[in-house]
């Protein structure tokens, strides 16, 4: 025979999540579940606990035993009538009743979502930053201009530098040059070809100057060939010293506007840090300080870097000149000097010797059966 379990006071009173009492449906639904607990077990040791739509449990009974009862605790999983249910999911919330009968409502569960940087702010304070340095790095240079602001100078580094800067004034003054000759050089081999056809045309046609018109004719060609071997010399000259020009000491000549833009930057942030140390340390300035300093050590840094990137580049670039300006002089002098002496053997060796291919006339374009 089924044994009733005792009544309790608080299994009796329905409680709502506004603190009402509930209706005749509340009353059913605490009668069943009194009525399905094990026997010497009241809703005074019952806890409850409901969670919304989201929750993957309906609900959820925790039985502890009946004082003075040897029975091991059981507990049950009991699935609440459709209108209990509804009730606690309408709530929003986490209803708890702990023993003792007092209700305590919780709040639902709160997510905390990563704060979502702003692309627009972060824009904004590239922005500030690049507009703070780019002031400083002006008042630094009008300082220089005017005098009253003092610069970090390397002696040694600085001489290099100009000396590389007037020598690549000097050497874009002889490739202009050696360009010219190149041109008039062109412009008088084609002539004398003109004119060696034109000998070789009258040859044929004057019988009495046969002989003086083929002499003229042979020579000009003569000299049409030697030209032309002369100016594929002279080419391969302007273009080695093109490279050196326009590339090689380019290049290291960028390395030095970073290097003395990073100058700029650390004599600029220097100044502003023995502003700050000359000035009175409370507790408004000696973050400001903090800060400078780190800014300061900073751009130390890359200043230290650049430096001795220059003195690197600088090393290697005076290596490859000595030794390209070597080449190539050597090259410009034995071609000149076997050209004006007629020595078209020398002139030849000369080409050999520095692996230099000379292109015939009309090499470049393409045959008839390539064009079809």
């Amino acid at each position: 025979m089924a044994q009733e379990s005792p009544k309790n006071s608080a299994a009796e009173i329905p409680v709502t999540s506004n603190g009402q009492l509930e209706d005749s449906h509340e009353h059913s639904f605490n009668r069943d579940l009194k009525r399905s607990l094990p026997v010497g077990l009241g809703l005074s040791e019952t806890k409850i606990t409901s969670h919304g739509f989201d929750s993957t449990k309906e609900g959820v009974v925790e039985a502890g035993p009946f004082p003075g009862s040897s029975a091991s605790p059981k507990s049950s999983v009991i699935s609440p009538s459709s209108a209990a249910a509804s009730r606690l999911a309408g709530q929003g919330c986490d209803l708890i009743i702990p023993a003792g009968g007092k209700a305590q409502q919780k709040s639902g569960p709160v997510v905390l979502a990563e704060e979502v940087k702003n692309p627009a702010m972060e824009k904004l304070e590239l922005v500030r930053k690049w507009s703070l340095n780019t002031y400083k790095c002006t008042r630094q240079i009008i300082s220089e201009k005017l005098g009253r602001g003092s610069r970090t100078v390397d002696l040694e580094l600085e001489a290099q530098i100009d000396i590389l800067r007037d020598n690549k004034k000097k050497y874009e003054n002889i490739l202009k040059l050696a360009q010219t000759l190149s041109t008039q050089l062109f412009q008088m081999v084609h002539t004398q070809r003109q004119l060696g056809d034109a000998f070789a045309d009258l040859s044929l046609k004057s019988l009495e100057l046969h002989e003086e018109f083929g002499y003229n004719a042979d020579t000009q060609k003569f000299l049409a060939r030697n030209g032309e071997t002369l100016l594929g010399a002279i080419n391969f000259f302007i273009a080695s010293v093109n490279t050196l020009v326009n590339k090689t000491i380019e290049d290291t000549l960028l390395t030095v506007k970073q290097y003395e833009s990073a100058r700029i930057e650390y004599d600029a942030y220097r100044t502003d840090l023995e502003e700050l140390n000359l000035g009175p340390r409370d507790a408004n300035t000696l973050p400001k300080i903090e800060q400078s300093q780190q800014l300061f050590q900073v751009h130390k840094e890359k200043y230290d870097k650049m430096r001795n990137d220059v003195s690197i580049k600088l090393k290697f670039l005076e290596e490859n000149k000595v030794k390209v300006l070597h080449n190539q002089l050597v090259l410009f002098h034995n071609a000149i000097a076997a050209y004006f002496a007629g020595n078209q053997k020398q002139l030849e060796q000369t080409l050999k010797q520095f692996h230099i291919k000379l292109k015939n006339p009309g090499a470049d374009a393409p045959s008839w059966l390539e064009e079809q």
